[in-house]
């Protein structure tokens, strides 16, 4: 990344597609990968298929959201000093505008916010055809390490 890149650590497609997405957790189970990093946002795509869509053939509201908690989980904590900080979701809504039947979804994560104990996030969630599906606001808690320990 370069000296303008909102991103505090280097960060490849290829580390988190293998360290963040992984085996026996929800992300790699609904097939989601990260597909594109540049200098202010990440983007993910997940195929619309057997784990993502609802008994009437479409793509799952819970499914879109997540896709949209796993990109801007993933965005957000390469904003932080990960020697001495993490992030965990506050809270996440939806708005659904268009159904999916099949093909893939792709969720670029931007941020609105990014301060020293919060950050939101604007997730914007589009189709093969790149028509709007679903837009999500993501707020994320920074914290410190070692306020994990002591609780």
């Amino acid at each position: 990344m370069s000296s303008s890149s909102i991103f505090t650590t280097p960060v490849t497609l290829e580390e988190i597609n293998s360290t963040q997405i992984i085996e026996g957790q929800m992300a790699r189970h609904l097939g989601i990968e990260m597909v594109c990093i540049d200098e202010s946002s990440m983007t993910a795509k997940m195929p619309v298929d057997h784990r993502t869509i609802q008994r009437i053939g479409i793509l799952h509201g819970g499914a879109s959201l997540a896709l949209a908690e796993t990109v801007g989980s993933i965005a957000a904590s390469y904003c932080v000093d990960r020697e001495t900080s993490f992030i965990v979701g506050q809270e996440i809504n939806a708005n659904h505008i268009r159904p999916v039947r099949k093909g893939h979804v792709y969720a670029k994560a931007t941020p609105l916010h990014l301060g020293k104990s919060s950050h939101v996030w604007d997730i914007k969630i589009t189709n093969d055809e790149n028509k709007l599906v679903c837009i999500s606001r993501f707020t994320v808690a920074v914290l410190k390490k070692q306020d994990e320990q002591n609780r």
